[in-house]
């Protein structure tokens, strides 16, 4: 049986989503993050050394990083669903771009914007926090901001082109990119763009998308 070893409030939550697409019968490990870091528990280091979600274990084989579970997950059990056939389409050479986009170059703002926010409302002596606050909203202003809104820009206007990432067909790509723009819809305002706000709100109406929220438990991005 397939495990996935899921943590709360985390990419993981999309790759329950894709196996509620393929119809893949699963397991759900649970672990909770530490609700003062918001780190994952030591324990997941007994699966795989780095100790990060999501992980899954199939077959014997235990493959982490969202993006290489997915696509295992389409190879082995797609039967040529969720990807458009091998080779070099317009519509592969996008599905591979946003597949690699999401994590490559979507979430290093996305991650540098939660480390910004949380230095400006953590807890330390008074005499560092105004010099902590002031170097946070310069790395804002100066630099994280003005990334976002250029990749915000450019997502917005991919959309414009079609509903889904790689073309006129729902893919695993469009799984993929869930989590940095559901993140970036909560933590930078994407949803006011009207392309990405409308990828998400079908994305979130998809039966399997509900189905997996249903069995992931709370998951706060999909708000």
């Amino acid at each position: 049986m397939l495990i996935v070893h899921h943590l709360n409030n985390s990419r993981s939550q999309r790759v329950l989503w894709m196996l509620e697409e393929l119809g893949v019968e699963y397991e759900i490990k649970r672990y909770q993050r530490d609700p003062k870091t918001m780190l994952a528990p030591a324990e997941l280091r007994a699966v795989h050394p780095l100790g990060k979600s999501p992980i899954v274990t199939d077959d014997g084989m235990t493959i982490a990083e969202s993006g290489a579970i997915i696509e295992y997950l389409v190879d082995r059990y797609g039967q040529g669903r969720f990807a458009p056939p091998p080779g070099v389409s317009p519509e592969r050479v996008r599905y591979n771009y946003w597949m690699h986009y999401a994590e490559g170059s979507a979430m290093p703002p996305l991650l540098l914007k939660l480390v910004a926010l949380r230095i400006g409302s953590a807890k330390m002596p008074f005499f560092v926090k105004p010099v902590a606050r002031r170097i946070a909203a310069t790395m804002q202003s100066s630099f994280i901001d003005p990334q976002l809104k250029l990749h915000f820009g450019y997502v917005e206007g991919e959309l414009a082109k079609s509903e889904w990432f790689a073309g006129n067909e729902f893919s695993a790509a469009d799984v993929q990119m869930s989590f940095p723009l559901e993140a970036a819809s909560h933590r930078a305002g994407a949803k006011k763009l009207p392309h990405i706000r409308a990828f998400l709100e079908r994305i979130h109406a998809r039966p399997a998308y509900r189905r997996a929220l249903e069995r992931g438990g709370k998951y706060d991005f999909a708000d």
